[in-house]
């Protein structure tokens, strides 16, 4: 293998070839491929709804519902099935395993549904099937006001709506505020009379003539020929002139009963944009088109659009754009941006400090090449670049350049003790060719487990394992065939530095080369900064070149600039004067502890025991003072929904009212940009994260707060500030109540506290409900909290006596349509009008004053005696609501839902003696001053989160709680999600680090090195504990899981440098001596991988990004606030870890060393213990006991023998003679 290396040397051209082709490929993969803030994520889930207007809830859920479940429940990789039934509504979602076939699932549902339809009553509406996909969410809204005609406002949306449908990348623009067209049949009731037509016959006649009626087939000599009867309605005028009866020698049309208007449906909700009346357009982007270049070719369509509008239009509607995702994307890309630079910058820093200019410059270029390849492979794969592909760059930067640092010290090594560059940098490859395949191999496997995670939270981070193995692969390749090749040709050239900087010694004097130096570098920041934007250098506008040759003046001032920087560098180089050199070698500081430390038996026992005291004493420590578990990061909230609630039998003008006074104050504050608010029924389409509207919503008010660039430097309206504003002022409204729920950021965002209580028996399922939410109601800590029994209400029941209805000639469906009449309207058909894409409803209904319940007792049946009232054999009564039953695998339930308020803390006295719930300050403050020997003193405090909260409840359910029998309760929500990846990250943890040991255990050959080389993993999660205390975070599940399993494959690269450097070490050198050079050769390498690593994450950690090309910064952002905590894991897991493995790892190498001794005391120890004073071990251990305290150790023995006598000296014989 090592072979590939030489080969690639002696191939250097074609190898610079690839480099430049590799360059040229990725920089175009970058520039083309698609930018999105979060990933495209394809939930495995659908939902079939079925409408059946009319119907109760509890026939929806016996003659739809369970239908629907008994012939879907069987279908391949069903994960959940859950139901809801309501008034005129029937839906069932469908939950499936990730990897499922959607193709195939959807015909099979298709099947099913087709079975079950064959079960169901007449007068249902055919069935639908959605999918679900959080790329399905609107990128923009192009909002619509103005003091205009609401028919002139829907046909201005509808002409928008196809003109941005028409590009490409559109997949659907929704209309929200819009009404649908109907066909309204207006009945006078004293036309009736006059014409002597009750309602009944009116009925019939509509009825009877609103068939298709196929009437067979004729089949003659001549063919075979369908007869069918259309009754559809073509026009108006079909409706009008439909006959009813006759009155003499005239008949009787329903346009002489009634009047005919081509209108709107009933309105069921309200829709205003700021407080006006709106018509909103949500944009959906297709997936895989760059949301950047969408939104602005819509804002360039309605731009156009509206310069086609007479003035007369363009003067009185105002048209917007708000809720603009591309902004946000176009931010976070920029500050990924920017951080990926800032981590590139930091680490060349240090490698310039570490390793001087050529050898910077060459860590360098592995950093570049390594990414623009990792471009080409995701371009190759159809993936988009998210703000996950982004981050896993950042995280990738400190790691992508440990096997070039490695390979370059090395080099350097070498070209000092007199190899030519390219000689050096070709053994350097070969020396390290393994140890960098190993290390790179259990980082991969480190991150190889995490492609399997599964869930939402999996598909989610899915491209951060992706991204890290293209770039840590392409890495590889960069180290061990690129960069020797380079550091090659470029040795040549650095002799032409030489003798240019040599020159530039002699010439001049060391002010002015000092002086070039920052003109130098100077220069290479504007190459860079103008490779990076086309206009830096030419006041904002790129020159006028054909494609990618725009860079080109920036790549020549770059080059430029970094050929003068290096000769500048090296010639104002202060030389000390030569040291005198002294024989033999001589040990470093940190040499000298490593020989304290390995050199006798007993100090590596003592600093394995140290270092493992450390490491228990950090979990214990932690245990007691955490900060909490969280599923997902919070962040600065840019986008919000406030819920208006109230209960009763609101009208719309009555929950428009509410939602109106909670408008005005959301408008009012300073840090709201825009609100859409919606009363009843409607609203945008929004990413809640799997959060559901709580069930008494009345309305709801979406809005955004001023864009984080904007408000960056005012604290006063920082996002969390701006929502905890806003929901102190309303919860001052009397009347109702609201609840604010921020826009997701991520895979979960629901209420974690959520509790599902299921059983069969409804009556009972609402006690226990009732139970659980006293419950939630008494423990501290939770707020927002719901529960969906249903909602106190009535509704008003007619009850038919069937006996007395059939004595007059009716019957129930006679019944039914004259309710219709006084409510929504009988459906007599559907047509086309001009106005409309889609075909409306033809419905004849009673005047707006006369749909009254009250109306009914009014309303006749022509019978044999007469004309009979319906009060006659009807009864009206108010019963309680049940507008909803949801059920879960094909059992009914009900649930609690709390969030936990933030700020919370629990304090225990010192018996465990819980203190109380309260705020963190007030707790703090209490305990510091409390007098010995109270509860207080010594209390400890924990903080109140969703995990602790639910451990409350669970011991209280278990253990207390009275639920009536047959209730089976279970936790759901965010807090399955969160059990379910906690599950799956540990797995993925023991599954990397087996993958670990074999690859070890192939290099090392060596059981007891590969399990030393893993115990970096036990400190480096030493260290991610220490950074989370330090940062004062919580753990989060995703983030700080993901960085403690990818800690295990990156901490390993140091030991297994070390290790591998003592086995070739211990080939030809005392052990002891060959642990102790290991330290010290290997410090260097081990000390700059580390640092650079920990450079290019510390920015994240820190909240920092910098803008390198508008000029700026930015602390703690929306998006740098996602990475927090994963860079704190790695940056303190892998400094800590370093830190005492470079102690530990000598340690326990010199314990292998010493086991001899260890044995041999043992083995005396036992002796002595087992012997006693008199025995012969006992004798022997004293002996040597005294004669090690004898001062003079030299010992005369005189045996009383004469001594020899002294032999002669022993002269040789002459030699012989050639003649002799």
């Amino acid at each position: 293998m090592t072979g590939m290396v030489t080969w690639a040397a002696e191939r250097a051209r074609m190898v610079l070839a690839f480099i430049a082709l590799s360059l040229i490929a990725g920089g175009f993969a970058y520039v083309s491929l698609p930018k999105e803030g979060e990933p495209d994520i394809e939930i495995p889930a659908l939902f079939v709804s079925v409408n059946f207007p009319g119907i109760s809830a509890a026939d929806a859920e016996k003659l739809l519902v369970k239908p629907m479940e008994t012939e879907l429940s069987d279908l391949d990789g069903l994960k959940e099935m859950s139901g809801t039934a309501a008034e005129g509504y029937a839906g069932v979602a469908l939950e499936f395993e990730f990897g499922w076939d959607k193709s195939k699932i959807i015909a099979d549902v298709r099947d099913a549904m087709n079975t079950a339809e064959g079960q169901f009553p007449e007068g249902y509406e055919k069935y639908s099937i959605n999918e679900i996909n959080f790329s399905e969410f609107p990128i923009i809204i192009v909002n619509l006001t103005g003091p205009v005609p609401e028919r002139t406002m829907f046909r201005v949306a509808r002409d928008l709506q196809d003109e941005i449908e028409a590009l490409d990348a559109v997949l659907e623009v929704g209309v929200a505020g819009e009404r649908e067209e109907m066909l309204e049949v207006v009945i006078d009731p004293l036309r009736l009379e006059a014409y002597n037509v009750t309602a009944d016959e009116l009925i019939s006649v509509v009825q009877n003539n609103n068939q298709l009626i196929a009437a067979g087939e004729v089949e003659t000599a001549q063919g075979a020929f369908a007869v069918k009867i259309p009754s559809s309605f073509d026009s108006p005028r079909d409706v009008y002139d439909l006959p009813v009866k006759t009155n003499g020698d005239r008949v009787v049309t329903l346009g002489d009963l009634a009047t005919i208007n081509l209108t709107f449906e009933d309105r069921e909700g309200t829709a205003r944009f700021d407080g006006e009346p709106t018509v909103a357009l949500q944009v959906v982007k297709r997936k895989g088109f760059n949301l950047i270049d969408t939104a602005d070719r819509v804002e360039e369509v309605i731009a156009d659009a509206r310069a086609d509008w007479p003035d007369e239009l363009r003067s009185a509607v105002q048209m917007g754009t708000s809720n603009d995702q591309s902004r946000t994307v176009a931010s976070m890309v920029s500050q990924l941006e920017g951080s990926v630079l800032t981590a590139v910058a930091l680490v060349m820093i240090v490698s310039l400090a570490a390793l001087g200019t050529r050898a910077a410059l060459l860590v360098g270029f592995a950093i570049p090449t390594s990414f623009l390849l990792c471009f080409a492979f995701l371009a190759v794969m159809g993936v988009t670049i998210s703000n996950i592909v982004m981050f896993g760059l950042i995280l990738a930067v400190g790691m992508l350049v440990d096997g070039a640092i490695v390979v370059v010290e090395y080099a350097d090594k070498r070209i000092r003790e007199g190899s030519g560059p390219m000689r050096a940098y070709v053994e350097a490859a070969r020396r390290m060719f393994w140890p960098i395949v190993s290390s790179t191999a259990t980082t991969l496997c480190a991150f190889l487990p995490m492609l399997f995670w599964p869930g939402v939270p999996g598909e989610f981070m899915g491209m951060l394992p992706v991204t890290l193995i293209f770039v840590l692969s392409a890495s590889l390749v960069v180290a061990l065939i690129y960069l020797p090749v380079m550091g090659g040709v470029t040795g040549r050239v650095s002799r032409l530095f030489a003798r240019a900087s040599d020159g530039l010694r002699a010439r001049t004097p060391w002010v002015v080369r000092a002086a070039l130096v920052p003109v130098a570098l100077y220069g290479v920041f504007l190459g860079a900064m103008q490779v990076l934007n086309p206009g830096y250098l030419f006041g904002g506008t790129p020159p006028p070149l054909p494609g990618a040759a725009v860079a080109a003046p920036g790549v020549a001032l770059f080059l430029a600039s970094a050929m003068a920087a290096s000769i500048t560098l090296s010639a104002a180089r202060v030389e000390l004067a030569p040291r005198r050199i002294r024989a033999g070698r001589r040990r470093t500081l940190f040499g000298g502890l490593i020989r304290l430390v390995t050199g006798n038996p007993v100090m590596p026992l003592l600093t394995v025991a140290g270092v493992g005291v450390v490491v228990v004493s950090v979990f214990m420590y932690y245990g007691e003072n955490n900060n909490g578990v969280d599923f997902f990061v919070e962040t600065e909230p840019e986008r919000a929904i406030v819920y208006v609630k109230a209960r009763g039998n609101l009208s719309l003008a009555e929950k428009d009212a509410l939602v109106q006074q909670a408008e005005e104050i959301v408008i009012a504050h300073p840090g709201v940009r825009s609100a859409f608010s919606f009363a009843g029924e409607g609203g945008l389409n929004s990413n809640t994260g799997g959060a559901e509207a709580p069930k008494d919503t009345v309305g709801q008010i979406q809005f955004e707060t001023i864009p984080w660039e904007e408000r960056r430097f005012d604290p006063s309206l920082d996002g969390n500030v701006v929502l905890a504003e806003l929901s102190e002022q309303l919860d001052r409204l009397p009347g109702m109540q609201t609840e604010i729920l921020e826009a997701a950021q991520g895979p979960a965002d629901a209420k974690p506290v959520h509790l599902r209580l299921k059983g069969d028996d409804l009556d009972a399922l609402i006690e226990a409900t009732g139970t659980v939410r006293a419950k939630y109601d008494a423990l501290p800590g939770l707020t927002l909290i719901e529960d969906t029994r249903p909602l106190p209400g009535i509704d008003w029941q007619i009850d038919v006596d069937v006996e007395k209805a059939g004595r007059y000639g009716a019957d129930v469906a006679t019944v039914g349509a004259m309710v219709q009449l006084v409510t929504r309207g009988l459906l007599l058909d559907t047509m086309r009008v001009p106005s409309s894409d889609e075909e409306i409803e033809i419905r004849v209904r009673l005047p707006e004053e006369d749909r009254l319940l009250s109306t009914l007792d009014t309303l006749r049946v022509r019978t044999e005696d007469g004309l009979v009232p319906l009060a006659n054999f009807i009864t009206r009564e108010p019963v309680q609501k049940l507008a909803e039953i949801t059920r879960v695998d094909q059992t009914r339930h009900l649930d609690v839902k709390a969030d936990v308020a933030p700020g919370l803390v629990t304090v225990t006295g010192p018996d465990g003696a819980p203190l109380g719930t309260m705020p963190a300050e007030e707790a703090e403050a209490r305990v510091a001053g409390a007098d010995p020997g109270t509860p207080w003193a010594g209390a400890q405090v924990a903080p109140v989160n969703a995990n602790e909260r639910i451990e409350r409840l669970t011991e209280w359910l278990e253990t207390e709680a009275e639920l009536p029998a047959g209730i089976e309760w279970e936790w759901t929500g965010d807090q399955e999600e969160q059990q379910e990846s906690g599950q799956f990250l540990m797995k993925a943890f023991a599954g990397a680090l087996a993958l670990m040991f074999i690859i070890l255990l192939a290099q090392f050959n060596s059981i007891y090195n590969s399990v030393l080389v893993l115990l970096a993993v036990v400190l480096s999660t030493t260290g991610v504990l220490i950074g989370m205390l330090t940062m004062n975070q919580p753990f989060s599940i995703i983030m700080t899981g993901t960085g403690i399993v990818a800690l295990a494959g990156i901490v390993v690269n140091n030991n297994i440098v070390l290790i591998d450097t003592y086995q070739d070490y211990a080939r030809y050198m005392p052990r002891i001596e060959a642990i102790v050079r290991t330290a010290e050769d290997r410090i260097r390498p081990v000390l700059l991988t580390t640092i650079t690593t920990m450079a290019g994450l510390a920015p994240m950690m820190l909240g920092i990004s910098l803008d390198f090309i508008g000029g700026g910064y930015s602390i703690d952002s929306p998006t740098a606030l996602w990475w927090k905590q994963l860079a704190t894991a790695v940056v303190f897991g892998l400094g800590v870890a370093t830190v005492l493995t470079l102690v530990v790892t000598p340690a326990l190498l010199a314990i292998r060393v010493w086991i001899s001794a260890y044995a041999v005391w043992l083995a005396r120890a036992l002796a002595w213990a087992g012997a006693g004073r008199s025995s012969r071990a006992a004798r022997d251990w004293a002996l040597r006991r005294a004669a090690r305290r004898v001062k003079a150790p030299m010992i005369l023995w005189d045996d009383g023998t004469e001594p020899a006598e002294t032999a002669p000296p022993y002269t040789p014989a002459k030699p012989l003679r050639a003649a002799e």
